[in-house]
């Protein structure tokens, strides 16, 4: 089924002009062979474009960012500066790359919040796919990482300083907040959430709407709220459901 669908695939739609004339390109910016850029796209100081890059109507890619060969990215999205993309990469409507981080501390008076800086940024590999409106923010101190062939939902939250390694896949509505960190191969389920500071290590699942507090070894299933072992929860959903029958 899948190598049919990949065979009868319409065509995107066309861009007629390499830099349509209602796109804002600044005089610093390096745009590789065979790049397209429709109305309304805005390039920034000093951004580099790979050879055949697609930005589609109302993209915004702020200074000094760099997007590699033949990425695809649809209207809406907006990679914030010193953002770094890789090659192959398809992000879909209204796609945030690089927001500020949610970091804030105590104001002097006590009397509110003050914002904390976050000076870093966002490096993603190459084949990464991103859905429409999922969030990756710019890391505090260093940089947001997602690995090489990662592919993430719609709705998506990730939040400063947390790294996916390779090929990790997270469903619609999941979230992980900051400084998580996700081994290769680490599948997310839908509406599941993830607790700061948290290592998912390689192979492991989240079941969908569960809520990981603490580390997950490599290759084990997890489930529930808070996340425990998948067997060991579906133990005690069997044990619940006999009591309440009696």
């Amino acid at each position: 089924m899948a190598k049919l669908l990949e065979a009868l695939e319409p065509e995107g739609p066309l861009l007629e002009d390499e830099i349509h004339p209602m796109a804002s390109v600044h005089p610093t910016a390096v745009l590789g062979n065979g790049c397209k850029v429709g109305a309304g796209c805005y390039i920034g100081k000093n951004v580099s474009l790979g050879d055949g890059v697609i930005l589609y109507p109302n993209v915004s890619v702020f200074d000094d960012s760099t997007i590699g060969d033949h990425t695809v990215i649809w209207s809406g999205t907006v990679v914030r500066e010193r953002s770094v993309i890789g090659a192959h990469c398809i992000f879909h409507n209204n796609v945030s790359i690089g927001a500020d981080g949610f970091g804030y501390r105590p104001s002097e008076d006590g009397r509110g919040l003050v914002k904390v800086p976050q000076i870093g940024n966002v490096i993603i590999g190459n084949y990464v796919e991103i859905g429409a409106n999922s969030c990756v923010d710019r890391g505090k101190f260093s940089a947001t990482i997602i690995g090489d062939g990662c592919k993430i939902d719609n709705l998506v939250q990730i939040a400063h300083n947390c790294i996916l390694g390779r090929s990790c896949i997270m469903a619609g509505n999941s979230g992980l907040a900051g400084s998580v960190t996700l081994g290769d191969g680490v599948i997310i389920g839908g509406s599941a959430s993830i607790k700061d500071h948290t290592t998912i290590n390689a192979g492991a699942v989240v079941g969908a709407g569960s809520g990981v507090m603490n580390d997950v070894s490599s290759g084990k299933t997890v489930l529930g709220y808070p996340a425990t072992d998948a067997r060991e929860m579906l133990k005690q959903w069997a044990t619940l459901r006999k009591l309440t029958r009696n």
